[in-house]
């Protein structure tokens, strides 16, 4: 039967695809680059005082630009306020709090992830639901869920996918997937491509009544943590897809509607291979910073140390508290004369926000939004 878009798809074919686009040359070349960029990650990863520092910084942005490809924005100033603050957190308008709970989501699915071992459907519906802020889970077979041309699109409002619909049959494909990403001996398909090849099959799915994109793309993340080829889930994805957003939407189309899954796992491989190089990069001058800021402080600061640098590059907008827990000064004027020599070597500056103030580190966020 052709497809038709206004029709549920459910056809779907289920995974694995024909294993010979596995053996497609053109398609080895790109998975030993993107493969290399992965290892490059691992490695700046791996140099890092604390890893997991960069939850408030590449982690942010991705959280910040996988929200934008749903036309959600929220500005940087806003977001790194209320990261740095959980009385900020709690006012934040309605976009940052929708990127807040996308990095919670990753790094919440990161964590059960790592306790349990395996990539399940309640994993996946946990990372849904933070995101949504919600207590549903897959759609209901009743649903009429279409997928429309957004309303600055030319024929905004045309149906351009209709996804599978009825009793039983997300379940049915979700377990699928679900064998196919967590069953290597039946499926011993390189996990790099395991992750392009399941990236599409969930957004055909369309699991969920909203958020299916973000839980996607967190899902990437964490299957490629899950399968050791990052240490970290920072990879800074949903950049390159916002940069690419038509090829995106239009290679996954291609698979559907022609079954050519070429172009697809070619465009998925060069998004890996670009963002490592990326998050590479921002992970080095970060480091350089680091270290220079270092050097320049211990000249001039007394009891400036590596413990309060690395505090300085946990987040862009540092609260006074942050540096007094570290150094254990609860003294407010004494912690106020730290802050004032901080801002005379340059190394951080004043920032007020109502009553609210906040130090920002200026070459932080230049590296970030460079």
């Amino acid at each position: 039967m052709a497809y038709d878009r206004t029709k549920p798809y459910n056809d779907l074919p289920p995974l694995p695809p024909d294993p010979e686009i596995e053996n497609d040359i053109d398609i080895l070349k790109k998975l030993v680059a993107a493969s290399r960029a992965l290892a490059t990650v691992n490695s700046s990863t791996m140099r890092l005082p604390n890893p997991l520092m960069l939850v408030n910084t590449i982690a942010l942005q991705e959280a910040k630009a996988s929200t934008a490809i749903e036309n959600i924005f929220t500005t940087e100033d806003a977001l790194y306020k209320a990261v740095s603050d959980t009385l900020q957190e709690a006012k934040a308008n309605v976009a940052t709090k929708e990127v807040l709970r996308y990095r919670e989501a990753l790094w919440a699915g990161y964590q059960l992830i790592k306790d349990d071992g395996h990539i399940d459907l309640e994993s996946i519906m946990g990372i849904f639901r933070q995101i949504k802020n919600t207590a549903s889970g897959l759609r209901s077979p009743a649903s009429l869920t279409v997928i429309q041309r957004g309303q600055s699109e030319f024929g905004s409002g045309e149906v351009i996918y209709t996804p599978p619909r009825g009793t039983g049959i997300l379940e049915q494909l979700m377990d699928n997937l679900l064998s196919y990403l967590n069953d290597d001996k039946k499926y011993p398909t390189d996990p790099l491509l395991k992750m392009c090849f399941a990236h599409y099959q969930f957004e055909a799915i369309h699991p969920f009544p909203d958020g299916n994109g973000r839980t996607g793309r967190i899902l990437n993340l964490l299957y490629l943590v899950h399968t050791g080829l990052l240490n970290q889930p920072v990879l800074y994805l949903s950049k390159y897809i916002i940069v690419n957003k038509d090829d995106y939407y239009y290679n996954l189309g291609v698979v559907t509607q022609r079954g050519l899954w070429k172009p697809w796992i070619l465009y998925m491989l060069e998004a890996v291979e670009k963002t490592a190089q990326l998050t590479s990069q921002l992970i080095d001058s970060i480091l350089a910073q680091m270290e220079a800021t270092l050097a320049h402080a211990k000249g001039q600061i007394k009891w400036y140390n590596k413990e309060v640098n690395e505090l300085i590059f946990s987040q862009p907008y540092i609260k006074p508290k942050l540096i007094g827990d570290q150094l254990n000064v609860t003294s407010r004027t004494t912690l106020t004369k730290y802050f004032n020599e901080l801002v005379d070597a340059k190394i951080l500056s004043p920032v007020k926000d109502g009553k609210e103030l906040f130090y920002v580190n200026d070459d932080l966020i230049r590296i970030l939004e460079g």
